[in-house]
């Protein structure tokens, strides 16, 4: 486990993993999006959570199956935390496991 005690993802597949996952323009602004979710996602000032996927949906123009995709995608790399509140899931990025990634690139690159 690394000092600041988020784990990573093991070896060079872990790495790989990432790296697919930030290789594709919509998760890429996603990420970025949900970096200030109250810019992108006016209303959402006040919410813990997370971002709902509708709203996510909606601002990249895609449909709810290639949207959920991409959120997976970031998810299993683990980018986003995801949290349910009833029938719908809010998306949040997870800034420990962004900064170790990059801790990690730059070290291992």
């Amino acid at each position: 486990m690394p000092k600041d005690g988020v784990p990573e993802k093991e070896g060079c597949a872990g790495m790989l993993e990432e790296c697919k996952a930030l290789s594709n323009e919509t998760r890429l602004a996603i990420l970025e999006w949900l970096r200030d979710p109250a810019a992108h996602f006016p209303g959402t000032e006040s919410d813990d959570a997370g971002v709902c996927v509708g709203l996510i949906q909606r601002r990249a123009g895609c449909s709810v199956s290639t949207i959920s995709a991409h959120l997976a995608i970031l998810q299993r790399a683990g980018f986003l935390r995801a949290t349910r509140r009833g029938q719908w899931i809010h998306y949040r990025r997870d800034e420990d496991r962004i900064r170790a990634f990059t801790a990690r690139l730059h070290r291992d690159l």
